[in-house]
Formats: structure tokens, C-alpha cells, sequence
């Protein structure tokens, strides 16, 4: 369990309690070798290590991250301490940790981490996601520092103090006979400490150029999503086998302390890969001999070498063995690349991609870039001979520990290709053993898995170059696993690693531009230099060579360098994307106005969309809306509801159901025309009717209730319980010119049955995060709107409808049901809220029972507790109600339930499955699911038995 502390940044003040502060961050140092002379190693002699008393294995000494340690007397070392040079093995990082808080991060939750300003930020002020440019990665050599070392976060840090460090426990439980929780102390005590160089990568390095050819649901990385460290800590295998896996146990899952929306990060491996030593995984708690940053998962963290970053779990305190893979959102709801037919928003839409184990990312692929010519430098050739060469260079690496075998380059888009140089800076590792206090024991001597990136360069003639217009690398390893031609989109935008491309412009005077596929591509003013580079800056910035060939209308994951390049201040005018289409071809079938009413039911509904003519009665069980949604607009013009809330995958799927054109124009509903009764109910369930905001009550920091006057002061709203209505309106946006974007949605209003002349509606308000960083298009409306505006509401719509005194309507059947169980999260208490008013507000009503399971993050986020509250207090014969906190923080006291939905919660708090017995549900998709799969498992009828509001 990890408690966040929120106190000042005062408490990192080092002491010198267990040893003076002029030697903090020292370690005696023994090379395994023996030195021959000179220093120089003597290849024969080495030995194994000999590292049998752990004690005087020590943590980096203050165990404090380095960027945060303030020096009380005398000043400290913050930056790793070099390996001795005898030993031939790369240099470690010479800069000093970063001190400063980036004045980007004040006022935000990691407002008390300092930040290096070189890093580019990705998904703005917070969450933070980083990556350096490639030009300053490149730069540091094979050991990148912490300070450019690339970040990937998905909501706050953990702020654990240096006393919380020392107490850290991590718990490791499940399928095993001696399931134990070990402080970082038994960890270094108890199992042999090593320390090892890997690369990570992060599963969207080189995402942004995906993103150019189509928006993917992720954030855009440059090609610097890499770094590499030399990481200190013990082998998971060793831990594994401390704790002997039982029979049956298949899944090793890991768990962060991370405090975010759907829980803390977690994921799993498979325990036959966990075990096997070969893998390298590793439980870490320094990186180039410091203590971890906190961005970097300080105190402790998972590596796993070869595998893609989001497996390497950060602030590390729980591993369980289990028979199943993980099931944190994160595990099913990331680092998967799915097919290419499959867009971003059926992605979204449809959740059983998510959960298909062949799209799952383990290993990484095998990938390549250039870091030399970088983005936008350029080279004077004028003063320069024909035989006079320039060097490019980058880097490679491969997955699985498999070797890079070849780089090759070609200069002309791939006709030929040419052999480039390579280094590897990792088996400088394996040719000598070294152990120290701190380091534990460095030796590669005997290992043959590769676990970092090479380096490659290739010589090219001057005069070459200058008839080059483009030039492109490609890497194999030695499962001749090639990096291919073609991009594979994916909705996720991970995994990127067709061939690293940049394009050459001839400038005037003899001088050549490098462009980048992707960065921030601007004009460079050119001077007496012979060489001159401006920053690339990789994020949200426009740029490079795939947005320019996109903005001239052709596709930039065909390019064809042969197009003359050519740097103009010319203003190219985006072409008109192609349109979607939405009909199937060659369907020439003419539909009447009568079949088009004839088919007016909620049976087999045709509806109109653009004077086309569509039958859903095949999709009705499919639609992630319900069927209400398209059964309301049945023998009507859909097209305003349609084109306002559905996407371009939605409208290019809506052709698998097109059946002809309408022969004539469909004549505007009689009932939008007509005068307003005086004692018409206010809703309409075909027609859009408009109401005035009056006021709007803060709930909690997120939630809200609006409340809209109907058209007359005792005006009844025309709803049953358990419906639900339509919320459409119009939000302005500013973009290059203000425009305005038709959105709209389900909600279920708090109301009673005697309310009158107005309507309430709670909404979640979803601002924008690193998920989703547009926040939720409908709900930022609702938090865009003040007293005075207007939106408009249809409906009403639903399957269920309680009738009262034991009677309910359910998917236009009439059932008996005396005994309802109902399970919702967060804002989906408001349909539950609805039937048990109905429910308890009928005097003639004695029998119905009803047991509410309530989950919510933290305390401060159970809507209407007191409401409930006292309905449990007054009916508490015939109403249970229990609530479960899922979050990290509990409060003090709390008498409910902690923890996901599981059987046995539903067992005990749900009433046993019976003929007069029904069970609602209300939350997010993926909560749904899961509770639709346990109430199958315990005995309810999930089609007859089952309601989802």
C-alpha cells in the first residue's frame, strides 16, 4: 500500500544520520578482475563475483531521488558515479540531477518535482509525458540521463518521502505456498543484487507519424520515446522462485500505487517468462547508481528488458500469482494494436477488441531511426570537395533480447540498399565482471541476450548526397524479423517501424535541408555557417515532411520523393477531404414514403439519413446506444441525430444496412407543426423540444445539477420510471473561425413523480486528461453552459419501466418482480435513484424489496448519499444498501465495502435469483460487461432477468 504524501518538498533535507554528508552517494568499488598493470583488466583472470554477504550490499546512501535531495551542509553528489575507466565499459551521465520545478508544472499535482526544460512535453502541463529531441538523446552516448530520460505517466506521481521509502513494502501473494511481504531492506538482504544495462521503449515511439495519416487514440511521441539505463536491483526469477508458484498459477500480475481514474496501473506476464532468469526482469530501485527519480517509479519499480515500457510497473508494492491475466483497465485498455480495419471510435465503441488476447503487445519490434542529419539542419556543400563525406547516424534496437544483425540505407527510396556500420556499446558489458556495495554485481560475461540499442553510422560521399532526394534506413535482427516499407496503422498508433524516411531539399548556393517525417518544420535563415541546425520539436507542433506531402493532398504513407521538393513561401490549400460513404454500390432500389411508414416499428425500423433509406432490424441488439435510440427515429429523417453524435467509422458501417433512396421528400412531423396542448405533457419522443437553464448546483468537485424550466410553470415532464431522455445541444468551439459542434446523450433526470414545470439533470463532468485530452465532448457542453442558455430534450426512451406495486415493463413485456437488486458507479446512481423513489413513494406498494451495491472511487464521490441514506434508514426491512470504495485511500472508519465488483460482493449483497427477481445495472461499458458475466456465473438470466439502463 503506498499513502501519498502531500507534505512540502522540505522533507527530501538530507541528514548524515547513518554517514557523513560529504561521503553520501560513495560506495566502495572491487572490480572482479584483477588489475594486470596499469589498470588494464586481465581478460583471464576474471571470476565470478563474490557477493555471498549481502549486508554490505547497500541502497544508494541518502536513499532520496537525487533531484530532490537538498543538502543541509555540504554539497552533495547528484549525479550517478562513473564505473571505474579500467574497466573499458561506457561512460555513465556527467550532468547534475535537475533542481528547478519547470514553472509548468506549479499548480499542477507533481508541482513539487523538478523537471529538465529540454524535455518536450507531450500531452501538455499534466499529465506529464516526455521524450528529449533526438538530436540532445543521440548526443548523451549509450547511458542516457535521468534528466532526458523519456517519461511515460498516466496521472499523478506518487509523492513518497524518504521515510515512506524506507518502509516500503511490496506484498507478493496468490498461487504460492509462501506468499511474504518484503521491505526494499529483504530484498537486498535476502537475494543476490545486480546491476544490468537496459533499454526501454515506449509502445508509441514514432506514434506521431501514424497520427499525421490518421488520428490514432494516442498522444503524439517523436522518435526519443528510448532510453537506457544501467538499473540496480534483484531478478525476479530469484524472488519467484523465494515464493514457489503453486500448480496452476500461469500469470505473474504487477501493481503500481498510482492513483488514477479506473485504479492503480497494473499488467501481468506470463510466469513462464517471469521465472525464466534469460528475460532479465528485474525489481529495481536505482537507475546509473541513484536512486530513482519519481518520475521513474522511485522507490521501487518493475524492468523488463525487450518488452514494450508499459510493462515495466512503476512505484511497484504488489505482485500476485493467479491462474488469470491481469485485470486492471490498463491491461485490457492499452498496449494493444489492433487490426487496421478497426478505427479509433469502433475501437472505442466495440470493447471486445480490447479483450482479445492475439492483439496483446509483449515484445517489442524491431525499429530504427536517423538522429544524424537531424530535422531541419542543414548542410553547405558549396565549400566542400566531391570526395569529402558525411556520416549519418542513429540508432536500432530489436525485442525478445534478439541482436540487431544488419542497418542498411538506401538513397533512393529503396532500389538499392547499403550496409551500414554498427556498434554494439552492450557487449562492451560482457567482457568484464564488476561488483561494488551499491551496484551489486555487473557481469554480462556469460550472457548472450541483447537488452539495449546499437548505434549505426554510414559514410556517404558529398557528392552522392547532393543527387539524393531522399534517404531511408531499415534494421533486422536475427529472427530476420526486417522493418517493412509500409506503415501498419493501428488505432492505437503503437509500434510503429516501417522505414525511418527523410526527405532532402537542394537550397540555393550548393546548401541541402534534412526533413524529418515528423517534427516542427519551419524556415531557417540561412548565414555564413557551413552547418546550421534549428531544434525539432516533437508533440502536438505541426511539421515535417508527412504533414506537407498530407496539406498538398497526397498520402503520406505512400511518399514518392521523385514529386520536386521544393521550400517556397508558396501557402498550399488543404484539399477537401473525400466524402464517406455511407451507401452500398450499385444500389439503384427506389423505397416510397408508404414502405418507409410501414416500416415505422420497433421491430424492423427503416429510418432516413441524407434522402437515404436504412433497415436496422439486424443491428438493433449490436447498436452501443440500445435500440431505443434508433426505434424512436423509425419511418423518420434521422439525419440531424445521426450526423451530429456519430463517427466516420459509424457512418462508413451504416452501408452494410442501406436498402435504397427515398423516392419523395419526407413531410416535417404534424406534431412538430401543431400548437402545444395545455395540459400536454412536455416530451415528445419524436421531436426535439427546447428548454432554458434556470440554476445549476455544484454536487462535488465534478458533478453537477442542472436544472431547465419546461414551457409552463405546471407542466408534468411525461416521464415513466426507469426512462430516460435525450439531452442535444450546441457547443460553440473556437477553432480558426468559431463553429458550432451538435452533441448529444442519454441522461436519466432526479425526479419525482410530483414535480412539475421543470426537469434536473445530474452530470459527471469529464475535463480533459491524458486518455482522453479533448475531456467528453457532451459533458465539457454542460460545463460550458450558464443561466439563461438553452438545449433540447426528446424522449422519453428505455426497456425498463416499473408500473408499480410489483409490476415492471421490461423490453415490452409485463413481469412480476418483487425483489430488484441494483449495482451502479459514480453517476449511475440516477436511474437507481428514480426506481427507488417509485418504488417507495407508492403507499400502495409493502412487498418490493430492493439491495443497492454502490461503487465509487473515494468517499466524496457517492452522489446522493443522504437521499439514500434515509431511505435505508426508513425502509431498511425491504432496502439494503451497500457501498464499496475502490480507490487507494479509505477513510478512517469506514464500516462498507472496499474493492471491485466480485462474485462473492454480489452474492452477499444482491438478492439469490428467483422467478420475481430482476437486477439493474448502471456504469461505465467495462463495468457492465463484467457484472453481466458474474450474474451469468451465479445463476441470473442475463436476457430475461437482466436490466441496463
Amino acid at each position: 500500500m503506498c499513502p501519498i504524501d502531500n507534505s512540502s518538498k522540505d522533507q527530501y533535507q538530507c541528514s548524515s544520520s547513518s554517514s557523513d554528508a560529504s561521503e553520501s552517494y560513495e560506495r566502495s568499488s572491487t572490480p572482479i578482475s584483477s588489475i594486470a598493470s596499469e589498470g588494464e583488466l586481465s581478460q583471464k583472470e576474471l571470476e565470478a563475483p563474490d557477493i555471498n554477504n549481502q549486508d554490505e550490499i547497500q541502497l544508494p546512501t541518502p536513499f532520496v531521488p537525487p533531484s530532490l535531495c537538498q543538502p543541509t551542509t555540504t554539497e552533495l553528489k547528484s549525479r550517478a558515479r562513473e564505473l571505474p575507466e579500467g574497466l573499458g565499459l561506457p561512460s555513465v551521465p556527467k550532468e547534475d540531477a535537475c533542481k528547478v520545478v519547470d514553472p509548468q508544472d506549479v499548480g499542477t499535482p507533481d508541482g513539487w518535482i523538478p523537471r529538465d526544460s529540454r524535455l518536450v512535453r507531450l500531452t501538455g502541463k499534466h499529465p506529464f509525458n516526455s521524450e528529449a529531441k533526438l538530436k540532445d538523446l543521440y548526443a548523451q552516448g549509450f547511458i542516457t540521463p535521468s534528466n532526458l530520460f523519456f517519461v511515460r505517466n498516466h496521472g499523478p506521481v506518487p509523492k513518497v518521502s524518504e521515510e515512506m521509502a524506507s518502509d516500503w513494502t511490496v506484498r507478493i501473494h496468490g498461487l504460492c505456498t509462501n506468499p511474504v511481504s518484503l521491505t526494499l531492506a529483504d530484498l537486498r538482504t535476502k537475494f543476490r543484487v545486480v546491476t544490468t544495462p537496459v533499454t526501454l521503449v515506449c509502445a508509441g515511439n514514432r506514434r506521431k507519424e501514424q497520427n499525421v495519416v490518421q488520428k490514432s487514440l494516442g498522444f503524439s511521441w517523436g522518435a526519443a520515446g528510448v532510453s537506457t539505463a544501467l538499473f540496480t536491483g534483484i531478478w525476479l526469477s530469484d524472488l519467484l522462485e523465494y515464493v514457489r508458484p503453486m500448480k496452476g498459477a500461469k500469470h505473474v500480475i504487477f501493481e503500481g500505487c498510482d492513483q488514477l481514474p479506473n485504479g492503480p496501473y497494473g499488467t501481468s506476464q506470463l510466469l513462464s517468462w517471469a521465472r525464466d532468469k534469460r528475460k532479465g526482469m528485474m525489481l529495481a530501485w536505482a537507475m546509473n547508481g541513484l536512486p530513482l527519480e519519481p518520475d521513474h517509479g522511485f522507490p521501487l519499480r518493475l524492468v523488463v528488458p525487450s518488452q514494450i515500457g508499459g510493462r515495466s510497473v512503476k512505484w511497484l508494492t504488489r505482485i500476485e500469482l493467479s491462474d488469470t491475466e491481469s485485470q486492471h483497465y490498463l491491461h485490457f485498455n492499452d498496449n494493444k494494436v489492433l487490426p487496421m480495419p478497426v478505427g479509433p471510435d469502433r475501437a472505442r465503441g466495440e470493447t471486445g477488441w480490447w479483450h482479445d488476447p492475439r492483439y496483446i503487445i509483449r515484445e517489442l519490434n524491431v525499429n530504427s531511426a536517423i538522429a544524424c542529419p537531424d530535422h531541419d539542419e542543414i548542410l553547405d556543400t558549396s565549400n566542400k570537395s566531391p570526395e569529402e563525406t558525411f556520416i549519418m547516424k542513429g540508432y536500432a534496437y530489436a525485442g525478445g533480447g534478439r541482436r540487431i544483425t544488419r542497418v542498411e540505407v538506401t538513397l533512393n527510396e529503396g532500389h538499392t540498399w547499403n550496409l551500414a556500420e554498427i556498434q554494439y556499446p552492450e557487449d562492451l558489458y560482457r567482457t568484464v565482471a564488476y561488483s561494488d556495495s551499491v551496484y551489486g554485481t555487473l557481469d554480462l560475461t556469460e550472457s548472450d541476450q541483447c537488452f539495449c540499442w546499437s548505434f549505426w553510422s554510414f559514410e556517404v560521399p558529398i557528392a552522392t548526397l547532393k543527387k539524393c532526394k531522399s534517404i531511408a534506413v531499415r534494421s533486422m535482427d536475427e529472427s530476420l524479423a526486417l522493418q517493412p516499407r509500409d506503415m501498419y496503422w493501428n488505432a492505437t498508433g503503437m509500434m510503429n517501424n516501417w522505414w525511418f524516411r527523410i526527405c532532402i531539399h537542394q537550397l540555393e548556393g550548393g546548401k541541402l535541408q534534412f526533413e524529418h517525417p515528423t517534427s516542427k518544420f519551419m524556415k531557417t535563415s540561412l548565414t555564413s555557417c557551413s552547418l546550421l541546425t534549428v531544434c525539432a520539436v516533437a508533440g502536438t507542433q505541426p511539421g515535417g515532411w508527412m504533414q506537407r506531402v498530407k496539406d498538398e493532398g497526397r498520402d503520406p504513407s505512400m511518399p514518392d520523393f521523385s514529386v520536386k521538393n521544393e521550400l517556397s513561401e508558396k501557402v498550399v490549400e488543404k484539399p477537401t477531404p473525400a466524402p464517406i460513404s455511407m451507401t452500398k454500390p450499385g444500389n439503384s432500389r427506389k423505397v416510397t414514403l408508404k414502405d418507409l411508414k410501414a416500416h415505422a416499428t420497433a421491430e424492423h425500423p427503416w429510418f432516413v439519413v441524407h434522402g437515404e433509406v436504412y433497415d436496422a432490424t439486424n443491428y438493433l441488439d449490436e447498436h452501443p446506444g440500445g435500440p431505443d435510440s434508433i426505434t424512436l427515429m423509425s419511418g423518420e429523417d434521422a439525419t440531424e441525430d445521426f450526423m451530429a453524435i456519430h463517427s466516420s467509422d459509424a457512418r462508413k458501417r451504416l452501408a452494410e444496412y442501406h436498402i435504397g433512396t427515398l423516392e419523395e421528400d419526407l413531410i416535417p412531423n404534424k406534431e412538430n407543426l401543431k400548437e402545444e396542448s395545455s395540459t400536454a405533457s412536455f416530451l415528445s419522443p419524436k421531436n426535439w423540444k427546447q428548454v432554458v437553464l434556470q440554476n445549476i448546483k455544484n454536487i462535488s468537485k465534478d458533478c453537477k445539477i442542472y436544472r431547465f424550466g419546461l414551457h409552463r410553470p405546471d407542466q408534468e415532464l411525461g416521464l415513466s420510471i426507469g426512462q430516460h431522455i435525450y439531452v442535444r445541444m450546441r457547443r460553440k468551439l473556437q477553432r480558426a473561425e468559431l463553429v458550432e459542434e451538435l452533441v448529444q446523450r442519454a441522461y436519466t433526470p432526479l425526479w419525482n413523480l410530483g414535480d412539475r414545470g421543470f426537469v434536473d439533470v445530474l452530470v459527471k463532468i469529464y475535463y480533459p486528461n491524458e486518455q482522453y485530452p479533448l475531456g467528453g465532448r457532451m459533458t465539457l457542453g454542460f460545463s460550458e453552459l450558464r443561466a439563461g442558455d438553452t438545449v433540447e430534450l426528446k424522449g422519453p426512451i428505455g426497456q425498463f419501466t416499473w408500473l408499480g406495486d410489483g409490476k415492471a415493463l421490461l423490453n415490452g413485456k409485463e413481469k412480476d418482480v418483487r425483489k430488484i437488486g441494483m449495482v451502479c458507479g459514480g453517476s449511475g446512481i440516477t436511474p437507481i435513484l428514480q426506481v427507488l423513489r417509485g418504488i417507495f413513494h407508492d403507499a400502495t406498494d409493502h412487498e418490493t424489496s430492493v439491495w443497492v451495491l454502490d461503487f465509487n472511487r473515494h468517499l466524496d464521490d457517492i452522489l446522493c448519499r443522504d437521499e439514500l441514506d434515509r431511505l435505508a434508514e426508513e425502509y431498511g426491512s425491504r432496502f439494503g444498501l451497500q457501498y464499496s470504495l475502490t480507490g487507494k485511500t479509505i477513510p478512517e472508519g469506514w464500516e462498507y465495502s472496499t474493492g471491485r465488483v466480485n462474485d462473492e460482493m454480489l452474492r452477499t449483497y444482491l438478492p439469490s435469483p428467483s422467478i420475481d427477481g430482476i437486477v439493474c445495472l448502471c456504469g461505465t461499458q467495462q463495468m457492465v460487461q463484467a457484472l453481466k458475466a458474474s450474474l451469468t456465473r451465479l445463476g441470473w438470466d442475463g436476457d430475461s432477468q437482466v436490466v441496463v439502463f
